[in-house]
């Protein structure tokens, strides 16, 4: 479904999109109940490596800390 919520994040990342990879997960379907369960009222959602990073809008201060932290640790 459209989500301008997401489109807007999306845009907010565009720059950085050669310094990681953007899987986006449709929480609809119903083999992702679960992530729907915990997050429908929160998107977006954003992992980075896994990890819970931030929800409703893009914090770039703090997507850029967490993405220089781990491209120093990948050195």
């Amino acid at each position: 479904k459209p989500c301008p919520l997401c489109d807007e994040a999306k845009e907010v990342l565009e720059p950085y999109k050669r310094r990681f990879i953007l899987q986006e997960v449709d929480i609809t379907l119903p083999e992702n109940s679960a992530w729907y369960d915990k997050y429908k009222y929160d998107i977006p959602v954003f992992h980075l490596n896994g990890k819970f990073l931030m929800k409703h809008c893009v914090d770039i201060q703090k997507f850029e800390d967490r993405l220089r932290k781990l491209e120093l640790q990948s050195e």
